[in-house]
């Protein structure tokens, strides 16, 4: 008899495993939530024995068990005897996002209850990292909506993730006006000769082919977009393959109107590419 498939959900307290195992649960797996690592390979062996288990399998597993992860490499191993090959989704999300996410929820963390919500977090990490190596997909939570979520993981159950975009917002902003939250990359063209003091080019913006000109022809930025180019072709690629589905790339000067919107919009052939999903924003370029 084949082996069923087996699916291990894991990851950080907050960052979507509910939501997860739920959508695991609409592709039609088999899902046991909060068991003990350490029993895994004997309720494997009753769903090889039974007939209730006659779907795929999937276990949600996580610090609400504090020795869980006491034999993880034992395990692992002993799933690999019995001829599992278990594919371990990884959750995760910013540790701002579950802050926000627990101060939204009054939730209490499983091991904050003592203790400060960001010294919690930072132990789980550090519990979870053994399974974070282990991990087939690494799933960054932190921009998406429960409906992204769940259709990520039925991508995934489904074996057609490679069709799945990863989503890269590119925006200016005016330094003046704050960094935007949730930036991944934030680059600062302030080094840019500005176009506000050329008079002519004032009343302007980026988008206007006069002032795009004057910023584009600086020998520093056009050395700036060469450099930066390259690293989006080696970042880009990396990110997808590490399971990150949506990344923010912020570009800033002094007010967010001429330089940063212009080097965007130069920006924005480039990065829109085979598996990419472009957004485009210029935050600040109405603001004076």
């Amino acid at each position: 008899m084949s082996r069923k498939r087996l699916i291990i959900i894991t990851g950080l307290s907050g960052s979507g495993k509910t939501a997860a195992a739920r959508a695991l649960e609409d592709e039609g797996f088999f899902v046991v939530d909060n068991l003990p690592l350490a029993l895994l390979p004997q309720f494997l062996e009753l769903a090889e024995q039974g007939v209730r288990f006659t779907a795929n399998l999937a276990v949600v597993i996580d610090v609400r068990n504090r020795d869980f992860l006491a034999g993880v490499e034992t395990t692992m191993e002993a799933l690999g005897r019995a001829g599992y090959v278990p594919e371990v989704y990884f959750l995760d999300a910013s540790d701002d996002v579950l802050i926000r996410r627990y101060s939204e929820t009054r939730r209490r963390h499983p091991l904050a209850l003592t203790a400060k919500l960001e010294e919690g977090i930072s132990n789980e990490r550090q519990l979870l990292a053994g399974l974070r190596k282990r991990a087939t997909n690494i799933i960054d939570t932190s921009w998406f909506t429960p409906h992204q979520l769940r259709a990520k993981i039925s991508q995934l159950a489904r074996g057609d993730d490679e069709a799945t975009p990863m989503l890269v917002q590119l925006q200016s902003f005016g330094f003046r006006n704050g960094i935007p939250a949730g930036s991944d990359l934030v680059l600062d063209v302030r080094f840019i000769p500005n176009p506000h003091f050329v008079p002519e080019l004032q009343p302007l913006s980026g988008l206007d082919r006069e002032v795009s000109d004057y910023v584009l022809k600086q020998a520093a930025c056009q050395d700036f977009l060469n450099r930066f180019q390259s690293l989006l072709d080696f970042l880009l690629p990396q990110y997808r393959h590490e399971g990150k589905s949506y990344l923010t790339i912020s570009i800033g000067c002094t007010g967010g109107r001429h330089r940063s919107v212009a080097i965007v919009e130069a920006l924005r052939a480039h990065v829109l590419g085979e598996g990419i999903q472009l957004q485009v924003l210029h935050r600040d370029i109405a603001k004076v």
